[in-house]
């Protein structure tokens, strides 16, 4: 090991393998998606009957991440990831066999149970890896991965669909996972045991561990209800649950609310279906940029994450003039600015976790979190099939628009610095 050759700036290939394992996941997630409205027709399904498929997979997605988010801090980030990564690629293929509603809610369940380690396993790499004033940018590259994934997903899906069919187009996208696996198993190893680390690298990395303790040992093992018992943690759950379906109506209904609501088909709207996962992307980078030019100027973190999320929060209100615009490169156009702005609050709300909390407890926490994401994003799921079967979508921009300003009053009250008799499980926010 001590032979093996050295690579500068090591952190940031890893920070690469962990945007790309997001790029796949979204694309494995994002194919039904695409297919929708072509499974709508050939099944015959309503909204609420693809709400269902759509649960399926956001029930699992839930749960998982509490329970991932433990595991993964239990088993290292090595290992967890190359676990989940299996487990929702052979998901993804699996699901070529589905040829029943029920089926495909059983096959996305599946795919949701494995999907959920991702941002849990990430947020904890990026705390093992990068200097507080480097986890915006980290963060901001992996999760970037979604939106790429989602701008990728169209066009990959719809030809590998009208060329091959669609269950050879699940086969396929699920083996981009098992080969991601390979360069994970060969990269991966955490800072202090990394042959291939530099010294000066390793050094930094434990130099700014050492400036966010508190100065009190970290407990071997940190309950849920320890975690729970603290306002910084309901302020993190509340960051993402109050955000996230907003999202996840994008990357789910998109093509649906172009069908529906502006009459434009699927392969019409594959030119602008790409602009709104751009713009988050756009976003990703915008949010982890400032937050870090910020700290590099002498902002305090905390105050750093937070302007970028109250700004964010504010501009996911761009939705609501899409009810008046027709064009469909004028709807794409707002609905980008409005994940423009979710991406740059959502890096914020994924750094955290690894600004506030010990490393060991990190991904608990950002799993906490998302399943609190969830189960809002599940009600939020019905609540959306229900509504547009009956009505419009209209009700649906409208209250996506309005609720993360919620999130952001919450984030601005509950997270702050730690107190006496929180040392040992917060750092230095």
């Amino acid at each position: 090991m001590t032979t093996s050759r050295r690579i500068p700036s090591l952190r940031w290939w890893i920070g690469g393998l962990l945007f790309a394992s997001t790029v796949i996941n979204y694309i494995d997630r994002q194919t039904l998606s695409v297919l929708a409205p072509y499974f709508k027709r050939d099944y015959h399904w309503s909204n609420e009957d693809f709400a269902l498929i759509v649960i399926s997979f956001r029930v699992a997605y839930a749960v998982g991440q509490t329970l991932c988010g433990r595991l993964i801090d239990r088993l290292g980030t090595r290992l967890g990831l190359s676990l989940t990564v299996s487990w929702y690629s052979l998901a993804a293929m699996l699901t070529s066999f589905a040829n029943s509603l029920g089926g495909f809610c059983f096959f996305r369940f599946l795919l949701g149970a494995g999907e959920s380690g991702n941002w849990p396993g990430a947020t904890k790499a990026v705390a093992e890896w990068f200097p507080k004033r480097e986890r915006g940018w980290a963060v901001a590259l992996f999760d970037s991965g979604s939106s790429v994934g989602a701008a990728v997903a169209p066009a990959l899906v719809v030809w590998l669909y009208l060329t091959y069919g669609w269950r050879p187009a699940f086969v396929a996208i699920g083996t981009l996972g098992f080969m991601w696996l390979a360069l994970w198993r060969w990269l991966y190893h955490p800072p202090q045991s990394h042959p291939r680390i530099t010294d000066r690298e390793l050094a930094m990395i434990l130099a700014d561990k050492e400036e966010s303790a508190i100065g009190t040992t970290t407990p071997s093992r940190v309950g849920w209800m320890d975690l729970l018992r603290l306002p910084q943690t309901w302020g993190l759950i509340a960051a993402r649950s109050l955000s996230d379906p907003v999202w996840f109506f994008v990357a789910d209904w998109f093509f649906v609310y172009l069908k529906q609501d502006k009459h434009i088909d699927p392969a019409q709207g594959l030119l602008a279906a790409w602009i709104p996962f751009v713009g988050a992307d756009l976003g990703n980078f915008f949010g982890g940029g400032i937050s870090s030019w910020l700290i590099r100027r002498g902002w305090p973190v905390g105050k750093a994450r937070k302007i970028v999320i109250f700004f964010g929060g504010f501009g996911v209100c761009l939705l609501i003039p899409t009810i008046f615009v027709t064009n469909v490169f004028g709807v794409a156009a707002l609905f980008a600015m409005a994940t423009f702005s979710y991406a740059a609050y959502s890096t914020m709300a994924l750094v955290l976790p690894s600004d506030l909390f010990q490393s060991q407890s990190v991904a608990s926490v950002s799993g906490m979190a998302g399943t609190g994401a969830g189960v809002c994003t599940i009600l939020a799921t019905y609540l959306i099939g229900y509504v547009t079967d009956r009505f419009s979508f209209v009700p649906i921009l409208v209250a996506a628009s309005i609720i993360p300003l919620t999130g952001v009053v919450l984030v601005l009250t509950l997270v702050r610095n730690p107190r006496t008799g929180e040392a040992g499980i917060l750092q230095r926010f």
